[in-house]
């Protein structure tokens, strides 16, 4: 079997979904990221002589199948196969009940039709209940759910679900905007298309002046 075959026989018997934008961490084990990414490369070799690239006389292109493979595998894929990151939390001793907004924070994600870039802001709005986290741990969480392909929807709602399981806030906003570059690369070529995206939770649903506060602040 091949690596990836043996991993997806793991996810299988444990019953984990596997889809593009699914960590699919707990089913690693060690040394697997390396032979993953050995596999990726050849199979990345055969794409490219499918596309009747001379990879063996082509220096251009010579190590391009090995560069691809590190980046999907270690780099913009990375949150598919890495574990969440600790996001330590601390009591809200003083009780603050008002809303925190952090960001901009980069969004550098790929899209899960085309493979293409999808490259914005993100902002996160709380309004805490007991617990709160330091406010660099939202950049690592978000970075953590787009490094996938994604679907920007889903990776707002991702996000959210992750931040509400750690902060166990009373409110939370997610807001995504980003461009896509499989609407400005290809397709329609529309360049100067942006998609946004916003989810509310908990109080935020409830009072339309704090919606409201909150896309001021990040305007």
């Amino acid at each position: 079997m091949t690596p990836s075959e043996k991993i997806k026989a793991r996810l299988l018997a444990s019953g984990a979904p596997f889809r593009a934008n699914d960590n699919i961490s707990d089913a690693l084990e060690p040394g697997d990221i390396a032979r993953l990414e050995d596999e990726v490369r050849g199979r990345v070799t055969d794409l490219l002589s499918s596309l009747v690239i001379d990879v063996e006389n082509d220096p251009n292109t010579a190590e391009t199948a090995g560069r691809i493979a590190k980046m999907f595998v270690r780099e913009v894929f990375s949150g598919r196969y890495e574990p969440c990151p600790e996001a330590t939390d601390f009591p809200n001793d003083r009780g603050f009940e008002d809303m925190i907004t952090v960001g901009p924070f980069a969004v550098r994600s790929t899209c899960s039709h085309h493979f293409a870039p999808i490259l914005g802001r993100c902002w996160v709005g709380i309004v805490p209940g007991e617990r709160v986290i330091g406010i660099s741990k939202y950049a690592r969480l978000s970075e953590w759910v787009l490094k996938r392909p994604q679907i920007q929807e889903e990776a707002a709602v991702q996000l959210a679900d992750l931040l509400e399981e750690k902060t166990k806030p009373r409110g939370l906003a997610v807001m995504i905007d980003a461009a896509h570059s499989c609407m400005s690369w290809r397709g329609v070529k529309e360049t100067e298309s942006r998609m946004g995206t916003t989810v509310w939770r908990g109080v935020f649903r409830e009072d339309a002046s704090l919606r409201a506060e909150f896309q001021n602040r990040v305007r």
